[in-house]
């Protein structure tokens, strides 16, 4: 299956108190450059969550955007230092006695609360393993999703690629169809020429013939057209293979133009110099396609 280097998936999932959601987004790169942004508190799980992306992408400049909020879960223990608390009512106490506001002070729990160390907030200890499973196993059904559109994307590349294919085959055909009339034309054009210059002298039929036969090795295709054939099939065979062609492909569509190039520079007619220029835009944008292809 060919794939695009451009998609986008998106997955979310509540797991242990935790609703979490990862989404996928890839543009063509020559190489795999994924980034990872999530919350700092998760970061331990990044490299877990690049070696998914790795193994399911080739080639492409992935960002991989991973939020997470909580679901209702206990994150946070709220803790009374006792000992300290005492300590305080005992000072309280001796504060007010040496005030002479009474025996004991009058005090209010808030007013403890907010005296300094008295409550503590810290963070419930997690299972980092745990929660490193939950955030893979999100980005696994992103990944997939991200797959399933790439995939869909590849295909529609493929189909364009093969239809840009069969025109440059038609025009193929008619470069060749016109290579022996562009020989007979020379010939036709040579013998006027020496009729026009020797005016009634004999003229020599076997110089016009060594030169037409100079002239056709000089402008014969034959080899470039059967070589573009092949390429044509090469590429053919390997869209159906499927997998990271990217590259293969914009090899071959190299040698494609070099093709195109030398039988543009051996024609010299103006019909098969307008086949080529068409072969070459559709070559252009055969080329174009395959900066996106895996």
């Amino acid at each position: 299956m060919v794939r695009s280097m451009t998609g986008y998936g998106r997955a979310k999932q509540s797991r242990n108190g935790r609703n979490i959601t990862v989404e996928l987004r890839s543009v063509n790169n020559r190489y795999l450059d994924c980034t990872v942004k999530m919350p700092r508190a998760y970061i331990f799980a990044e490299d877990a969550i690049k070696s998914l992306v790795q193994k399911g992408v080739g080639r492409g400049k992935v960002d991989v955007f991973i939020t997470v909020e909580s679901a209702g879960a206990e994150e946070t223990v709220v803790a009374v230092n006792e000992a300290l608390a005492k300590s305080y009512i005992a000072a309280l106490e001796r504060l007010g006695k040496l005030t002479g506001d009474g025996a004991k002070s009058h005090y209010y729990v808030t007013d403890l609360a907010r005296l300094p160390d008295i409550l503590t907030v810290t963070k419930a200890e997690e299972d980092l393993e745990t929660i490193s499973a939950d955030l893979c196993a999100v980005a696994e059904e992103a990944i997939a999703a991200h797959a399933a559109m790439r995939q869909t994307e590849g295909q529609k590349l493929a189909e364009d690629v093969l239809s840009r294919a069969e025109s440059i085959s038609v025009l193929l055909s008619k470069v060749e169809e016109r290579a022996p009339g562009n020989v007979a034309d020379y010939r036709a054009r040579l013998t006027a020429k020496l009729q026009e210059v020797l005016g009634s002298t004999q003229i020599d039929e076997s110089r016009i013939l060594t030169e037409a036969a100079i002239y056709a090795d000089k402008v014969a295709v034959d080899e470039e057209t059967v070589r573009l054939r092949s390429h044509l099939s090469q590429l053919h065979e390997m869209l159906e293979q499927g997998g990271a062609i990217g590259r293969k492909l914009d090899f071959l569509i190299q040698e494609f133009n070099r093709e195109a190039n030398t039988i543009g520079s051996k024609c010299s007619d103006i019909g098969t110099s307008r086949l080529v220029v068409d072969i070459k835009a559709e070559i252009e944008k055969i080329r174009e396609q395959i900066q996106n292809i895996e």
